[in-house]
């Protein structure tokens, strides 16, 4: 299988984190690109670097007052007289029709949703190359190749057309599902993180022409709390291309199994012809968040029955954080989904 990932992906280096009100390391560190790559080339992944395809493909899906910020918010942030080393919000409108501030502060709170998106010196570049990664993707699917793996790290299934989240800037996912609806697909995403994709339900929530599913741990007492909701069906004319499947804490290969069928059939009656998989590895027994409880081996169980399907697909990495399983989580899905387990 083609991957694609390019090295200043790396460059992101997040220190902020805030869970329960206390500061801790954050999880999103470069070491998962490490332990991902291992574990796509242990599946017999062929990882090249994309080409830059420009800005116009996340364009096409990210507002331009947003795309703007974030190129430019860690300059205008370090003219602050004693500002801190990242771009933290600590100040949010109550709503998106609010005024739009002037200063950097409050466009920081207008623009990231938590603080789990700490924003440094080489977080835009490290955000467009992993967008890249995807873009590229894309075009494999679209040159012939029936699946191909995008190490898109930092990740992007929490950012939304004009927000950050959730460690994610650019909305990987939600970009290649617009590149391949410009070139003639209908385009089904795929969501299998732990959790729920926000950024892409608002993404396309009242469109018709691409359909958004996640399946994840319930978000009632898990992030990202506000969003992914059963009742969440998209709105005017995407009302019924949005499908959210929240799972019991603890889920394990049986019970998501039998809700992948679901999610599945609803792509198959979209009418979808090509499949973007929002895939992260955090829904593993032992990934640091404990939302639910897939097995290595369960994975590769997911990945059979998705690849069953028969659709061009793009596996675009979300989640998945740091655990002796990581690699061969990763490894697991890869070759589940080349059906070699």
């Amino acid at each position: 299988m083609k991957a694609f990932f390019d090295d200043r992906q790396g460059k992101h280096d997040p220190r902020h984190f805030m869970a329960n009100g206390a500061l801790l390391p954050n999880p999103e560190t470069p070491e998962r690109i490490a332990r991902l790559k291992a574990g796509a080339q242990a599946a017999g992944c062929n990882f090249g670097r994309p080409e830059d395809a420009g800005l116009c493909p996340i364009a096409a899906v990210h507002s331009a007052e947003y795309l703007s910020f974030l190129q430019n918010i860690y300059t205008r942030w370090c003219r602050i007289d004693g500002a801190g080393e990242e771009v933290i919000p600590n100040i949010h409108p109550a709503n998106r029709t609010d005024s739009y501030p002037k200063s950097a502060i409050g466009q920081a709170g207008y623009h990231q949703a938590d603080t789990a998106c700490p924003i440094a010196e080489h977080t835009w570049e490290a955000a467009y190359w992993s967008a890249q990664s995807a873009i590229a993707g894309v075009d494999a699917l679209l040159a012939g190749e029936s699946a191909a793996y995008a190490l898109s790290r930092p990740p992007g299934h929490h950012a939304f057309t004009d927000m950050a989240g959730g460690f994610c800037f650019l909305n990987n996912s939600g970009i290649a599902a617009e590149r391949l609806r410009a070139a003639g697909h209908r385009p089904a995403i795929l969501d299998v993180d732990v959790h729920h994709g926000n950024g892409t339900q608002g993404m396309f929530y009242t469109r018709d022409d691409v359909l958004t599913v996640s399946i994840h741990a319930d978000p009632a007492r898990f992030y990202p709390f506000f969003w992914g909701h059963a009742q969440e069906r998209g709105k005017d004319a995407g009302l019924g291309c949005n499908l959210n499947l929240p799972l019991v804490r603890g889920t394990g290969d049986d019970a998501y199994l039998a809700t992948l069928d679901t999610a599945l059939n609803r792509i198959s009656a979209f009418g979808a012809t090509a499949l973007v998989v929002a895939l992260g590895l955090d829904a593993h027994e032992e990934d640091p968040f404990q939302g639910l409880a897939i097995t290595t081996a369960g994975f590769a169980r997911i990945a059979k029955a998705i690849a069953a399907m028969g659709l061009p697909t793009l596996y675009v990495q979300e989640g998945g954080y740091l655990s002796d399983a990581l690699a061969t989580n990763l490894t697991s899905f890869l070759t589940g989904a080349l059906g070699e387990t």
